[in-house]
């Protein structure tokens, strides 16, 4: 393909993306495809000879789009957002072309220097404290990472090292595995199932410690978790407090744990993955409260502010403690600019990295944050309107308080009714929902997701859920 054939095959790919995203509603938002479908449909081996750009865009259709889940589709209510706007795709392209791998500042200095900005900018709109902003040259700053469970490994390794150092110091017999199996981090029962999985790949133990009826995690529970662990010879030093969780959209009581966390010398990681877009608005921004205690604060822009996946946000307010835990410097990633600029190589898991600040500079340009503002509220309003829909029928329950944009509601009746309600729901294929356990309770999760979602949507699933209820428990 030459510039010539780009231009034409760009031109065409365009014109496919709007036409996908502007008629998405018209497409079935699950696909009835079984698994293995795919293989069926393409040769055993790759061509010999290339194939013309009309073969491939024919095969989009009869390959790709089948198995297709349109998660951008306004029927599309599972999981959480994720971002997806045409100033994003088109920062996209631009980051394709350029096609940098920025792990160092000279490796591509823009690349650097437009996401330490992009953070700040981030930042200043989240009313973060002045020590996790770059700008504020007090040692902190951000990053972006590829995900939030990227994100807490980060943040649980960096805090791991530094512990690791600080006890070695203290008593310089004791070997690094030693302390390491010694250590212990808290999670609540209600956190995303990465920060296990952080455990394990960190080689310490998680415990998920229990939330209150509100699902809530709160300090006295820490502390007493704290003192017990202490009491058996154990070493805590990592606490991830969740803001906005999966399985309903509870908050932990990020206050009193940032107050136990900062008596106990223990890093506090706030993980508000979904949430974290929501205090860009001033009446969610009180949710935060707490944040000047934490060690470091992660959230998504690719769920909830229009900018398409991959773009986690986090921000430290000792980046030292980054360096320190990931810094292998050999000498042909060494440059003379070394220390007047972050190198982003130090600061996360892999090596390389996208131009994904790109991303964040073309949506708060184009939109700017009164329009990411007037998005966030659109969809908290549509959940609303869903959650009155609910109420209005007594055969259902609000299980959670409603407080963004995910309803968590069921049948007053049991797990199996309940469960069978969700899967007659996707088997029809009109709208997606995902389900979730609460303690020992089957629920239903309604997420605004797309951004295209409006009013007309939200009444067409609450038409739909009720159909499918009409014939498992009669109307009311």
């Amino acid at each position: 393909m030459d510039h010539e054939q780009f231009r034409q095959a760009g031109k065409e790919m365009i014109d496919y993306v709007a036409d996908y995203l502007q008629n998405i509603r018209e497409r079935r938002v699950l696909p009835t495809v079984q698994p293995g479908y795919l293989r069926a449909l393409i040769p055993d081996q790759a061509p010999e000879e290339g194939e013309s750009w009309r073969e491939v865009m024919d095969d989009v259709e009869r390959v790709i789009m089948p198995g297709v889940t349109h998660w951008h589709s306004p029927q599309f209510h599972a999981y959480f957002p994720t971002g997806n706007s045409y100033p994003a795709i088109c920062a996209d392209i631009l980051s394709d072309a350029i096609g940098c791998i920025g792990f160092t500042w000279i490796a591509s200095p823009a690349c650097t220097e437009l996401e330490v900005a992009m953070l700040d900018w981030l930042g200043r709109a989240l009313a973060l404290p002045e020590p996790f902003l770059a700008s504020s040259g007090l040692g902190g700053g951000g990053v972006i990472q590829g995900t939030a469970s990227e994100a807490t490994l980060v943040a649980l390794l960096s805090a791991r090292s530094r512990r690791v150092r600080q006890l070695r110091q203290q008593h310089p017999d004791w070997t690094e595995t030693a302390v390491t199996g010694q250590l212990v981090a808290y999670c609540s029962d209600q956190a995303h199932s990465s920060a296990e999985r952080a455990g394990l790949l960190a080689g310490v133990r998680m415990r998920q410690l229990p939330t209150d009826s509100k699902f809530s995690l709160r300090g006295d529970t820490l502390a007493k978790a704290i003192q017990n662990d202490t009491a058996r010879g154990l070493i805590p030093f990592f606490m991830l407090a969740t803001l906005g969780t999966t399985p309903s959209c509870a908050f932990d009581a990020l206050p009193e744990l940032g107050a136990v966390c900062e008596r106990q010398q223990v890093w506090l990681h706030v993980d508000a993955a979904y949430a974290g877009s929501a205090f860009l608005c001033p009446e969610f921004r009180h949710l935060l409260d707490g944040v000047e205690l934490a060690h470091s604060f992660n959230f998504n822009p690719h769920k909830w502010m229009l900018i398409n996946f991959d773009c986690s946000a986090m921000w430290v307010k000792r980046a030292n403690d980054l360096v320190d835990a990931f810094n292998v410097d050999p000498l042909y990633l060494k440059h003379d600019k070394q220390g007047l600029v972050p190198d982003y190589r130090h600061w996360q898991i892999p090596l390389g990295r996208r131009f994904r600040s790109l991303k964040l500079w073309f949506v708060l340009r184009l939109y700017g944050l009164a329009g990411v503002r007037a998005h966030i509220r659109r969809h908290v309003q549509l959940a609303q309107l869903f959650e009155q829909r609910v109420r209005a029928d007594p055969r259902f329950q609000i299980v959670t308080p409603v407080t963004l944009g995910l309803v968590c509601f069921r049948l007053q009746a049991t797990n199996e009714t309940n469960e069978a309600l969700l899967k007659a729901i996707n088997a029809a294929g009109r709208i997606h929902m995902v389900p979730s356990m609460l303690r020992d309770t089957y629920i239903l999760r309604f997420a605004v997701c797309a951004a295209s979602t409006e009013e007309r949507d939200i009444e067409l699933a609450w038409a739909e859920v009720e159909r499918q209820a009409g014939r498992l428990l009669p109307p009311p």
